[in-house]
């Protein structure tokens, strides 16, 4: 499936943020960094738990504080959410093209934030050392972005040369 084969889609952030919780993501982003940023962010959170904007704030507060096994739930939790609203299978191991097909049917926009979601927790999966988890996610991501417009292809090629650089070193010593 062509994942850029589409006229206009509706973003993950277009649905409407409420004030309050507007608020508190704005005193995060001027807190960053700090333990408040992360209090005011998991407020938001406790506020509006689907919230995708929500999602997206903290995992990337996480992210970018290399707490990657808080992100790791982040990501979880976001394929849970946009899977529910896609009608996709529970479990991003059952998701084939078909689930796509109808996914693009509600919104085009949801889909690839789902399969950015799935390479983004694939990455962190391999980051934290979860190398059978993570090479099942991105291998799964790349089965179904067939023009491999996500770019997961290359994550599976950085993961596979690890792999046999290791095997190289293990087999001299």
């Amino acid at each position: 499936m062509d994942l850029l084969d589409f006229e206009q889609a509706e973003l993950y952030f277009d649905e409407p943020l409420a004030l309050d919780v507007a608020n508190l993501l704005a005193a995060a982003a001027d807190k960053y960094g700090s333990e408040e940023a992360e209090s005011l962010l998991l407020r938001a959170s406790l506020l509006a738990p689907q919230h995708l904007t929500v999602l997206v704030a903290l995992y990337r507060y996480y992210f970018y504080q290399h707490r990657f096994e808080d992100a790791l739930l982040v990501g979880e939790s976001t394929l849970a959410v946009v899977g529910r609203r896609l009608d996709f299978p529970e479990t991003w191991m059952y998701l084939n093209e078909a689930n796509l097909g109808e996914g693009v049917m509600r919104s085009m926009g949801l889909v690839r934030f789902y399969l950015m979601v799935l390479k983004a927790t694939g990455y962190i999966n391999l980051r934290l050392g979860y190398f059978d988890i993570g090479q099942a996610m991105l291998k799964k991501l790349v089965e179904l972005d067939s023009h491999d417009r996500m770019g997961g292809k290359a994550l599976l090629d950085v993961l596979y040369q690890s792999m046999n650089t290791d095997e190289m070193l293990q087999r001299r010593t």
